[in-house]
C-alpha cells in the first residue's frame, strides 16, 4: 500500500472515534471538568457571576472612652476632726460615773461625767458661814459710825454755844461789866469745844473706814463663795463642743487630779487634712483655694475642700510645707484616720480621648490653623447574605480637637488627643488601616480590634 493510503486509513479511524465520543459529551455535560477538550474561560456574562471584588482593607478598631483630665499630682494625707478637745478635770476628786463611751455623739453643755463633790460642797458651806460673820461686822461698824456722828453733832452744838459765850464775855470785859479773867476763860472753853468737834469728825471718818473694810471683807468672801461654787460646778464635766467621743482615758472609781484627762472629743462638723507640699509647688497654692479631695473609703466620690492654713515654716530636711485643707462633713460620714488624696488642680469634665494615630489631618486644615481633623467611625449595616448578616463600613467624621495639630505631625504609639466634639464615648473608630480609606468604604476588622 502507498503511504497516502495508510495515512488515509489512520484519519478514517480517528474520525470514527471522535464521532463516538461526541454523543457521550453531549449526554454527560457534568463531566466537562474531565473533558479532554480545552475549555475557554467563561466571561462574566456567560457564567452569570460578578467579577471578584478588590481586596477589602483590614483595620484596627478601638472604642472611644471618656477620661477625666487635669487632676494634677495628688498629695496624700490623713483625715482628722477639725478640732480635738481633751476634757480634763479642774479639781481633784474621785470619778463617780461616765455617761458616754467611744463613738457616742455629744452636744455642747451635755454632762458627760461626775466627780465626788462632798469636799467641794463643804467648802461652799464654810465660806457662806464666814460671810455671815463678816456681814455682822459691817453692822457693828455702821453702828459705830452712827454713834460718832451723834458725838460730832453734840460737839458742834457745844462749840457754837462756847463761841457765843466767848463773844459776850469779851464785850462785857471791854465795857468793864466783868473782869478780864472771865473773858479769857470763855475763849478757852470755845477753843476746847472746837477741838471736840474736830475729834468727833475724825472719829466719824475712822468708823466709816471700818465699815468700808468690813464691806471689802464681805465682798472678798462673796468672791470666795463664788469660787467655791464654781469649783463645785467642776464636779460635773460638760462637753464644750458638739462632737464625738474619741477616747476614754479614765474610768469610774479612779482618783482624778487637777488637769487629769477623762475624755477626748472631736468636732467632725468639718474634716481637716494636712498634706506636705514641696516648696516648688507652693506658688500654686493659696489660702482659700478650692481643692479636690478623694478618700479611699469613698472610691467613687470626690469632695471639695478649702485650703484653710499654710504653715509659715517648712520642714528643713524634706523642704516641704504643711498645708491644711478642710472639708465640710454635713452628713457626718467622714471619720478620722482615713487616707485622703488632695489635688490642688480641680478636675475638668470628662472628655473623649483617642490615640493620635487615628486622626486624618488634611493640608487645608493645617493651613487654616484649624483644630479639626477626620476620624473614620465604624458602622455596621445589615445584608441579605445569610453567611454575613452584617457589613462593616466606615464613615468619615469631622472632630474638634482641644489643640491644633500639624499635617506632618506624627503621633507616638502612646500619644493621645482630646476630642471636644464630633465623637461620642462608646463609638468605634479606626486606629490603623493597611490601605487608605474613604468615607463609605467597606472594611474588615482585624484580630486586634475591640
Amino acid at each position: 500500500m502507498s503511504s497516502n493510503a495508510v495515512t488515509g486509513g489512520k484519519l478514517t479511524f480517528q474520525v470514527r472515534v471522535l464521532l463516538m465520543l461526541v454523543p457521550i459529551g453531549l449526554l454527560l455535560p457534568g463531566l466537562t471538568g474531565c473533558s479532554i477538550f480545552p475549555q475557554a474561560e467563561a466571561g462574566p456574562e456567560q457564567s452569570g457571576q460578578s467579577r471578584p471584588e478588590a481586596k477589602i482593607p483590614s483595620v484596627d478598631v478601638a472604642i472611644a472612652r471618656a477620661v477625666t483630665s487635669g487632676s494634677g499630682m495628688e498629695h496624700v494625707g490623713t483625715t482628722n476632726p477639725v478640732r480635738e478637745v481633751s476634757l480634763r478635770s479642774q479639781v481633784e476628786g474621785r470619778l463617780l460615773n461616765l455617761t458616754v463611751d467611744v463613738g457616742d455623739r455629744v452636744i455642747q453643755s451635755q454632762i458627760l461625767a461626775r466627780l465626788d463633790e462632798s469636799l467641794l460642797l463643804a467648802a461652799v458651806t464654810q465660806a457662806k458661814a464666814e460671810l455671815a460673820s463678816l456681814e455682822s461686822e459691817i453692822a457693828r461698824a455702821e453702828a459705830q459710825v452712827s454713834n460718832a456722828r451723834t458725838q460730832f453733832e453734840r460737839a458742834r452744838l457745844e462749840l457754837q454755844q462756847a463761841q457765843n459765850d466767848a463773844e459776850r464775855f469779851t464785850r462785857l470785859a471791854q465795857e468793864g461789866a466783868v473782869n478780864q479773867q472771865q473773858a479769857e476763860s470763855s475763849q478757852t472753853a470755845a477753843r476746847v469745844a472746837q477741838q471736840a468737834v474736830l475729834s468727833a469728825e475724825q472719829q466719824i471718818r475712822t468708823e466709816e473706814k471700818a465699815v468700808a473694810a468690813a464691806q471689802g471683807r464681805v465682798a472678798a468672801q462673796n468672791a470666795a463663795i463664788a469660787q467655791a461654787q464654781e469649783r463645785l460646778s467642776y464636779a460635773k464635766l460638760v462637753s464644750p463642743i458638739n462632737g464625738i467621743v474619741l477616747e476614754r482615758t479614765s474610768e469610774p472609781g479612779n482618783l482624778v487630779s487637777p488637769g487629769g484627762e477623762v475624755l477626748k472629743l472631736g468636732d467632725f462638723s468639718r474634716i481637716k487634712v494636712v498634706v506636705p507640699v514641696s516648696e516648688l509647688e507652693l506658688s500654686r497654692v493659696r489660702k482659700g483655694q478650692s481643692v479636690q479631695v478623694r478618700l479611699d473609703a469613698f472610691a467613687r466620690k470626690s469632695f471639695t475642700g478649702t485650703i484653710s492654713r499654710i504653715s509659715p515654716a517648712a520642714d528643713p530636711t524634706a523642704r516641704q510645707v504643711p498645708v491644711e485643707v478642710t472639708i465640710e462633713n454635713t452628713t457626718g460620714r467622714i471619720g478620722s484616720g482615713l487616707l485622703a488624696r488632695v489635688s490642688f488642680q480641680p478636675s475638668r469634665e470628662a472628655r473623649v480621648v483617642i490615640p493620635g494615630a487615628a486622626l486624618q489631618i488634611g493640608q487645608e486644615q493645617t493651613e487654616k490653623h484649624s483644630s479639626t481633623a477626620t476620624v473614620f467611625v465604624v458602622k455596621e449595616y445589615p445584608t441579605k447574605d445569610k453567611e454575613n448578616a452584617k457589613q462593616v463600613r466606615v464613615e468619615a467624621r469631622t472632630v474638634t480637637l482641644s489643640q491644633p495639630r500639624q499635617a506632618n505631625q506624627t503621633a507616638s504609639a502612646t500619644a493621645t488627643v482630646e476630642i471636644l466634639s464630633g465623637l461620642q464615648s462608646g463609638e468605634r473608630f479606626v486606629v490603623r488601616s493597611n490601605q487608605p480609606l474613604n468615607g463609605g468604604d467597606r472594611v474588615q476588622l482585624s484580630i486586634l480590634s475591640e
